[in-house]
């Protein structure tokens, strides 16, 4: 074993080869964007699913995720309603969002996970920080791992555009959006 990956296993500690299923109700799916300029609005998507592949080189793993856009909650439906229509998402034309991973490498401590997101039908690369938590078995014999992640990505890249100027400057919605994911998964 080189010292790279002697680093990258140390770091790993406890990941074990093999397929992950994401488990929805110990995972988030979430996101943040500035609001009237004064302060930010999260959301979430409640229906999600996630496949994390581990390889036994950890740096070959792969992750691929599917969220629901009619899921999509900020506490307010009025807003989640505009979210999910042709200014925004359009859920009914578009349904999911995808992401599928393409790489992975070290970055300090921690690792960058770079893949192909899809909203609508634009499809472009991310990189998430990507953050190991751990691995530990559970009480009915399972073994779990856990990550955290962000990204940063801009929704009009997305063809997100709507927006509404203010009469003190700035408009409504901030264009950069922060995606935070903390994903806990059960070995299949």
């Amino acid at each position: 074993m080189t010292n790279a990956n002697t680093s990258t296993a140390a770091k790993l500690a406890g990941l074990t080869a093999g397929t992950y299923n994401v488990d929805p109700a110990h995972s988030v799916v979430g996101f943040a964007v500035r609001h009237l300029m004064v302060s930010k609005v999260r959301g979430r998507f409640n229906d999600f699913t996630g496949t994390i592949n581990v390889a036994e080189d950890p740096l070959a793993s792969t992750v691929e995720a599917v969220a629901q856009v009619a899921s999509i909650t900020t506490n307010d439906e009025q807003r989640d309603g505009h979210l999910k229509n042709s200014d925004f998402f359009d859920a009914e034309a578009f349904p999911t969002l995808t992401f599928k991973s393409t790489s992975i490498r070290p970055d300090g401590d921690d690792f960058v996970l770079v893949g192909d997101l899809t909203i609508k039908d634009v499809t472009l690369p991310v990189e998430f920080e990507l953050e190991y938590e751990g691995a530990s078995a559970d009480p009915w014999g399972g073994s779990r791992i856990g990550f955290s992640a962000e990204a940063e990505i801009n929704r009009k890249d997305f063809g997100m555009e709507w927006n509404m100027a203010l009469e003190t400057g700035g408009f409504v919605i901030g264009d950069k959006v922060k995606i935070t994911l903390d994903v806990e998964a059960v070995k299949a």
